[in-house]
């Protein structure tokens, strides 16, 4: 019966409907000249969406994508400190495992432990940054797109040559402390009017020692942070093209290597650690997507994944000598989704998923896990007057198979989402907006399956997710003020049966454990403005404030303190100016008390994790050398000289400068 109902679905998908083209679409003039998007905030979004793009996205003194997520509302970062450190994001407290992340329309996945580590996706090569809570509020877009609780949207750089113009070179160089190299360079060519590839290369080096502040209850000192060197390597070929018809297409190769320490916890006056990493990530993949102005439209993504990690650690001595455990692990990814208008107002899409994944190791009493998962989501939208309405069905299909012990068998489980807008009183300028999201994630393999601590047993997560918001956005004429956009939301999220994992002794050992139900109550704000003071100088700028419960509530009892890393208080500020050829850029990140256990009345002072705070700050100069732009940038980053953990035990860099330069030919 499930054979039946997955075939048909897929069969059906070919044949039916929607009513928006997926936002990942790049659109390309003739020149094969990408369109930018706006930036900040989304004000025709059902669900609350917060973006980064163009010259914004550069100007942050981010490092990474994931640094650059730190200016959102809602966004946890856990970063373990140094140049090549994990990163990860948790939104409005539901766990890294509950974002999905698309590179270019397309989703990246991790099987293994549910992790993608954003930090190994440079800026340089990044047009967009964009992070939806819900979902994104269309209905033609992967199956994949519908099945988590939040997404982030990374769209990567397109070619951008203009008239006659058929070949540009980018170089970089950024430097800085830790030792830092980081050169980089991207080449656009143009192989037709309509079509154009890009290639983008980055190589990162860097000792990653920094001093910190360590205090054990009787005395204070200085130390220098070790084993948190990186050396790795980023290449990127890109293809992006339009057809006659306006339909697009775009293809990826992507390929990663490093070779990283990991920074252990600094505990019981351990500061030594020898653990070593290994990472190779390569994938390749494609986008299609017909005219979506078009009454019927249509979309289909591929992707081959081929990652490989090994972990050695020099400290832990087993029968055959030091502990080397390798991973290898494999996806296959296919998706189809198509739309059709019954009316002008009316949109209907079907669209169907199939992803694959196995995992190889060389560990003792290995299950060898494989994957299937098949989604089909069924969405439907309709418009009237001021109103707009959203509602989707997402089937989820989960066939788990290991080669020795037990699996955690099959799964299926439907989960509805129901999203609405209102502009009042015919208003563009105001709208209110509202959701309701069920979605439920699987335990990953490392989860169920990895040796000794996995636990075939485990419990999935089901989560309901509410939310309550207004978008408002003003362009005065003939002021000062350019425009201004300010977003608020209050939301609440219930979690039953929450997987909670923690880093033990160091960055690769876990402990995954349920929490029967989490409640989170929470109310994010943003406002965005720009300000023209003066023929020459503009001003941008932005702030972003998060006020957030996350209690344990399991039996009725409520625990009460927020679970493990999760601040009641947050927020940034970014404000810009340019004068001219000059550039400055300062931010203000904040995070509040939390606890890095979960905490009550009697032991929460053991728990307990002071706030913490950053100032950043860059200048930046453009001068053309023979008519060729060149850009110089100097960043300041901690200015105070702040010490802090983001994790326990783990702590972060004191005041680091960073130097790039750039010439484009």
């Amino acid at each position: 019966m499930k054979c039946c109902l997955i075939t048909g679905l897929s069969l059906l998908c070919t044949h039916i409907y929607a009513q928006q083209a997926d936002s990942a679409k790049v659109n390309h003039l003739k020149e094969v000249r990408v369109q930018g998007k706006k930036t900040g905030i989304v004000n025709s979004s059902a669900s609350p969406a917060q973006v980064i793009g163009g010259e914004a996205l550069q100007r942050l003194n981010s490092f990474s994508v994931a640094d650059a997520l730190r200016y959102f509302s809602g966004i946890q970062l856990k970063d373990y400190g140094g140049v090549g450190g994990l990163k990860t994001v948790n939104v409005r407290s539901l766990g890294s495992n509950h974002t999905t992340v698309f590179y270019d329309g397309v989703q990246m996945g991790n099987a293994q432990n549910g992790q993608v580590d954003l930090g190994r996706f440079s800026l340089d090569n990044m047009e967009e940054v964009s992070l939806y809570n819900g979902q994104k509020s269309e209905i033609l877009q992967p199956a994949k797109a519908f099945s988590s609780a939040s997404s982030i949207y990374m769209r990567s750089r397109q070619p951008q040559l203009a008239g006659d113009e058929m070949s540009q070179v980018r170089w970089s160089l950024k430097g800085g402390s830790f030792g830092l190299i980081n050169p980089s360079v991207l080449y656009d060519q143009k192989i037709t009017n309509h079509t154009a590839l890009s290639l983008s290369t980055e190589w990162v080096k860097a000792n990653g020692e920094y001093r910190f502040r360590y205090t054990n209850g009787v005395y204070d000192t200085t130390a220098r942070r070790n084993n948190t060197d990186i050396n790795a390597f980023r290449a990127e070929l890109g293809f992006a093209g339009v057809l006659k018809d306006s339909s697009s297409w775009s293809a990826k190769v992507y390929a990663y290597s490093s070779e990283r320490g990991l920074p252990g916890a600094i505990v019981a006056n351990r500061f030594d650690y020898h653990q070593r990493q290994w990472d190779r990530n390569f994938f390749i993949q494609g986008h299609f997507q017909s005219n979506e102005n078009k009454t019927y439209a249509w979309m289909v993504n591929a992707k081959y994944a081929n990652d490989y990690l090994r972990y050695l650690d020099p400290d832990f001595v087993t029968l055959d000598g030091f502990q080397d455990n390798r991973f290898r692990q494999q996806e296959i990814y296919l998706s189809g989704a198509s739309r059709y208008f019954i009316s002008p107002g009316w949109g209907v899409s079907l669209s169907a998923d199939y992803q694959w994944n196995g995992l190889d190791a060389n560990l003792y009493r290995f299950t060898y896990p494989t994957r299937h998962t098949v989604l089909a989501a069924l969405a439907s939208e309709f418009k009237l007057n001021d109103f707009s309405f959203q509602a989707s069905l997402l089937g989820t299909f989960v066939f788990d198979r290991v080669k020795v012990y037990s699996s955690a068998g099959d799964k299926q489980e439907f989960s509805p989402t129901l999203m609405a807008t209102y502009h009042p009183f015919g208003s563009k300028k105001l709208m209110f907006r509202a959701f309701y999201k069920n979605i439920f994630r699987l335990p990953t393999f490392n989860d169920l399956y990895y040796t000794f601590i996995g636990n075939a047993l485990l419990r999935p997560e089901f989560t309901d997710q509410y939310n309550l918001g207004f978008t408002y956005t003003l362009k005065p004429a003939n002021v000062a003020l350019v425009s201004f956009a300010l977003q608020a939301d209050a939301y609440y999220n219930e979690v039953k049966d929450k997987i909670v994992a923690v880093p033990s002794a160091n960055l690769y050992r876990w402990t995954m454990y349920n929490i029967g139900k989490v409640a989170v109550k929470g109310v994010e704000t943003n406002i965005q403005t720009v300000w023209r003071i003066a023929q020459n100088l503009v001003v941008n700028a932005s702030i972003s404030y998060t006020f957030q419960q996350a209690r344990d509530v399991t039996d009725g009892e409520i625990y009460p303190f927020n679970i493990p890393y999760v601040p009641v208080h947050s927020g940034s500020f970014v404000c810009s100016l340019d004068w001219k050829r000059l550039e400055f850029n300062y931010s203000y990140i904040y995070s509040g008390y939390r606890y890095n256990q979960l905490s009550t009345a009697n032991n929460a002072v053991y728990n307990y994790m002071q706030p913490w705070y950053t100032h950043d700050a860059g200048l930046g100069y453009g001068i053309k050398i023979s008519g060729r732009p060149v850009k110089m940038n100097l960043e300041v980053n901690n200015i105070f000289n702040q010490d802090r953990e983001m994790i326990a035990n783990f702590p972060m860099p004191r005041r680091f400068y960073r130097f790039k330069i750039s010439f484009t030919i």
